[in-house]
């Protein structure tokens, strides 16, 4: 059979490190992949390129490949390794594709030289079943290997914050949360794939509609089974969105709120009517005289509702100073620090 320069293949020199490696094969697979260069001769380059790839990506396939040394002479015939001269091995990979190693999808090279190595290959690349080991002596042995690895569940699941305000949290609708998962490629197997662009990252956006709970604390985990990551065997984790208040106009403690209602000073020392918007419609208050900045006023029923009823709203005095006073009244306001 002929030896085949796998670096020769890739464009790369025998010492080139495995981002050099990584990013010539790209360009190749680019260059060659059957979905963008329909001739016959890029077909079979395209094959060479993965197996190439296959062997100079992986450490120890390249280190036997690497060992022939100067045994080898590129085109030349090519004599298997010691151990290898009656080995013959027929694998079926998982998914769409189907490698022969008799001659198929790899190279009788690659073949012989790597054949004993593929019954150890990890996780990701695990067959339906494999069987037929013919070692020349007409004794044959089969096995089945396992076509799903061990995944913890919570491999799969998500964690999200999910941001509400107190109208959300009155009203009790479904909240629509918008979010972009980002997961492993499941379609591409070493080459160049068109779903992820030869990175092997996915990246999907993804809403769903959650209806939170009268009551929900801050903090708690709202679990959404099945709406997480989806693995290549189909099995999916779950969401799970933490609830944090978030709201410009009010502040929480639990399902009692607090808003702030601005006053002059002079309505402040004289007190007043005050008309206020709040989650259960507009209402009038009374200020009592002589309120003072950071003062709360309780109004009981108007806050966040609860397993049963509502909490209540505190009306948090602010004193502010308009701005651009009249000399007037800037007059006046210096008469009543002189008789303070």
């Amino acid at each position: 059979m002929k030896y085949k320069d796998y670096y020769e293949i890739l464009g790369v020199s025998r010492d080139a490190d495995s981002s050099t490696i990584k990013s010539a094969y790209r360009k190749l697979a680019r260059k060659y992949h059957p979905d963008v260069n329909k001739t016959k001769e890029a077909e079979e380059k395209f094959k060479d390129i993965n197996e190439a790839y296959e062997v100079l990506s992986d450490k120890n396939k390249r280190q036997r490949y690497d060992s022939l040394g100067s045994n080898w002479q590129g085109g030349a015939d090519w004599t298997p390794p010691p151990g290898f001269e009656n080995f013959s091995f027929n694998f079926n990979r998982g998914g769409a594709q189907s490698f022969d190693f008799g001659g198929g999808g790899f190279s009788d090279f690659f073949s012989s030289l790597f054949g004993d190595m593929m019954g150890e290959m990890g996780a990701g690349q695990t067959s339906q079943g494999f069987s037929g080991f013919d070692f020349g002596g007409g004794r044959t042995s089969s096995r089945t290997r396992r076509t799903q690895p061990e995944q913890k569940a919570e491999d799969l699941d998500i964690t999200k914050t999910l941001n509400v305000t107190a109208k959300e949290l009155f009203e009790g609708k479904p909240i629509t949360v918008t979010f972009t998962e980002i997961e492993k490629c499941t379609q591409c197997h070493g080459g160049y794939c068109s779903h992820c662009g030869g990175t092997g990252i996915v990246s999907t956006p993804k809403t769903v509609k959650v209806k939170l709970p009268k009551g929900v604390e801050e903090g708690k985990k709202v679990r959404l089974k099945g709406e997480g990551k989806t693995d290549a065997y189909g099995r999916k984790g779950d969401l799970y969105l933490v609830v944090h208040f978030k709201d410009s106009e009010y502040s929480f403690d639990g399902d009692t709120i607090t808003k702030e209602v601005e006053l002059t000073p002079p309505e402040a020392v004289l007190g007043c009517s005050k008309d206020i918007n709040t989650l259960h419609g507009k209402i009038n208050i009374k200020i009592p005289a002589g309120v003072s900045s950071g003062q709360s006023l309780r109004l009981k029923q108007l806050g966040l509702p609860k397993a049963s009823g509502y909490g209540d709203l505190n009306a948090k005095i602010k004193i502010i100073v308009p701005k651009n006073l009249s000399k007037e009244i800037i007059d006046l306001y210096k008469k009543i620090q002189s008789l303070s």
